[in-house]
């Protein structure tokens, strides 16, 4: 369906939470792929789901995710090939764990633009890949061609802001004729307005530089779409526990109106529940796990459940500031 490719400048501020806190809130089927070229920390933070669905308490599993289907992409990536490859989290959430070093990532610079294209068409399912820090040369590049949007995050400060200006004015540039690019702006949610409208003041003076420096398609068009909380105790509470705390958490609370944000500018989704087995699918028998606040619905046929009081959010991770 939809690929968001999520990932930011030096320091990579939140991109893994940010990414998990998304996927919580998701309002459609939604799979969380670790590609982050510095290794991943999924396998370290999160609990899996038990195989029966029933319990806390399992590990993910490291060998199993962008690893494993590496291997099976040298034959050729399709995308039904990704569900086997899938790990589901405690809630609910469906991930695909990414390597655990950098050594990893660099046996695999041919596969993204396979694994963006194979993400793009795991209908009815979004993707929503965690790409960490970009650099210079990143051969993420190529994933991101096949977004359907790509998001940045920064943090309200001169030298974060400073550093996404000049990542802007490059991605741009190697974007041409490729996917609109977002700006997320972490903050302090009583400084929403002002934080945000300075990063767009700053951000304006490379929106044209791009489109100056060569001849071809046009750079994509950049828009600061708003501002995740920077919340500390909530993203704290994306390490393992979850219930009503974490539901009127500001992160969560602001996730969700991002997510809302996002999904409205991307392809309709299509009716259908993914099948059995696929990213995004509930478990069999289970329900559907729901966003924060919202009751689950039972897979068709049968009647919806009762609203929750503790609804269901899938475990995240914690603060990332000082852990890449």
């Amino acid at each position: 369906m939809a690929l968001i490719a999520l990932a930011a400048d030096k320091g990579a501020p939140g991109v893994t939470t940010a990414a998990v806190a998304l996927g919580a809130v998701w309002p459609r089927p939604v799979l969380v792929a670790e590609c982050d070229q510095a290794g991943g920390d999924l396998v370290y933070r999160l609990p899996s789901a038990q195989p029966d669905g029933d319990a806390d308490g399992g590990t993910l599993n490291p060998s199993r995710g962008l690893l494993s289907l590496a291997a099976t992409a040298r034959r050729g990536l399709r995308p039904d090939q990704v569900a086997e490859h899938c790990q589901r989290l405690v809630g609910g959430l469906d991930v695909l764990v990414g390597v655990t070093n950098a050594e990893q990532a660099q046996a695999m610079t041919w596969l993204w633009g396979p694994l963006g294209r194979a993400f793009a068409g795991l209908a009815p399912v979004d993707v929503i890949a965690d790409c960490g820090r970009l650099g210079a040369a990143n051969p993420l590049v190529d994933l991101m061609h096949e977004a359907d949007l790509v998001v940045l995050l920064t943090r309200a400060t001169l030298e974060q802001v400073a550093h996404l200006r000049e990542r802007v004015a490059a991605l741009t540039a190697e974007l041409r004729g490729g996917p609109p690019v977002g700006v997320l702006v972490l903050a302090d949610p009583r400084d929403f307005r002002g934080s945000i409208a300075e990063v767009d003041r700053i951000l304006a003076g490379v929106r044209g530089r791009a489109s100056d420096a060569a001849q071809g398609p046009p750079p994509p068009d950049v828009t600061v779409l708003g501002g995740l909380a920077l919340d500390p105790k909530g993203a704290d509470l994306l390490s393992g526990s979850w219930g009503g705390r974490l539901d009127r958490s500001l992160l969560i609370r602001s996730a969700r109106e991002v997510a809302a944000d996002l999904t409205g500018r991307l392809p309709a989704a299509p009716s259908a529940m993914p099948p059995a087995g696929h990213p995004g699918a509930p478990p069999a028998g289970k329900a559907v796990p729901s966003p924060p606040g919202r009751p689950e619905q039972s897979p068709p046929p049968g009647p919806q459940p009762p609203p929750q009081q503790a609804p269901h959010v899938p475990a995240g991770g914690g603060p990332e500031e000082g852990r890449r």
